[in-house]
C-alpha cells in the first residue's frame, strides 16, 4: 500500500494515504491523479471506490473522505509536496506504523485488509 508521512496538519508526522481536496470542476479520478503525482511522484491509473468516511475538521465542519483503488503506471517514488515522506508498505506492517487515525479501521472496514486484533472493524 502507497502511504506518505504527512508534511503538515492534520496528522502531521502520520502516515496517511495520499489524498486532498478536489478542486472546482475536477472530478474524483482527475484528483486522485493529481494528488498522487504531487505528493508522490506516481503517475496512477484510477480504479473503484475502495469506501468513504467522514473526519471531523476545525470549526465544527467535517469532510467527507473518498478513497479510491489506483495502479501505478509510471513516475518515480518520492515524497513531495506537503509530504514529508512516501513508501511502499504491506498490509502486515501497518499496524506498527503511526497512522493517521482511524485509517486502520478505515482499510479493515473496507475489507482491504485484516481487521486489526482486538478490532471490530468488519467488512
Amino acid at each position: 500500500m502507497l502511504l506518505v508521512r504527512r508534511g503538515h496538519p492534520p496528522a502531521q508526522g502520520l502516515w496517511s494515504v495520499p489524498g486532498g481536496r478536489v478542486e472546482p470542476g475536477e472530478s474524483d479520478a482527475e484528483a486522485v491523479v493529481r494528488e498522487v503525482r504531487e505528493e508522490t511522484g506516481l503517475t496512477v491509473a484510477v480504479g473503484r471506490l475502495a469506501g468513504t468516511v467522514d473526519r471531523p475538521g476545525p470549526g465544527d465542519v467535517v469532510y467527507e473522505i473518498r478513497d479510491y483503488l489506483a495502479e501505478v503506471t509510471g513516475g518515480t517514488l518520492a515524497a513531495g509536496d506537503d509530504a514529508a515522506d512516501a513508501g511502499w508498505f504491506g498490509p502486515g506492517e501497518l499496524p506498527r506504523l503511526p497512522l493517521a487515525p482511524g485509517l486502520l479501521e478505515a482499510l479493515a472496514g473496507w475489507a482491504l485488509i485484516a481487521p486489526p486484533p482486538g478490532s471490530s472493524a468488519t467488512g
